[in-house]
């Protein structure tokens, strides 16, 4: 059964950062588009960033452009969210999710197009 497994999420800091990891097990996610949303209280799940299955293509929200970093290394089969220079309005639940009907020719934003989820790690950005 495949599963997403989000970790490293925390209370921090306006501009303290945080990396969080999202490994993959169960089944292989390395040919597929990968990304990451997140959902405030009282808000829509949103896009955040997203990554072709080699890492060469990104595409991100423009509210994170400039201070977070997606990345993924297939060898471990993880995924991950470098996020710098955090604000208080990044206060979210964060989730990694999987494309597996793409592979980065085309990235989507919209949270519909990805099939896999994981449960969801909570980042706490205190003022």
């Amino acid at each position: 059964q495949a599963q997403l497994a989000e970790s490293g999420g925390g209370l921090v800091q306006a501009g303290d950062s945080l990396r969080l990891s999202c490994a993959a097990s169960g089944r292989t996610f390395s040919n597929s588009v990968m990304g990451w949303f997140r959902q405030a209280p009282g808000k829509e799940r949103e896009f955040v960033a997203a990554i072709s299955w080699n890492g060469g293509r990104t595409v991100y929200a423009d509210s994170v452009k400039g201070r977070f970093t997606i990345s993924r290394d297939n060898a471990k089969s993880t995924l991950y969210l470098q996020m710098n220079s955090l604000k208080p309005e990044d206060t979210a639940v964060y989730y990694c999710a999987a494309d597996t009907r793409r592979s980065g020719v085309l990235i989507a934003r919209e949270s519909g197009e990805y099939a896999y989820w994981g449960q969801g790690t909570q980042v706490t950005v205190s003022s």
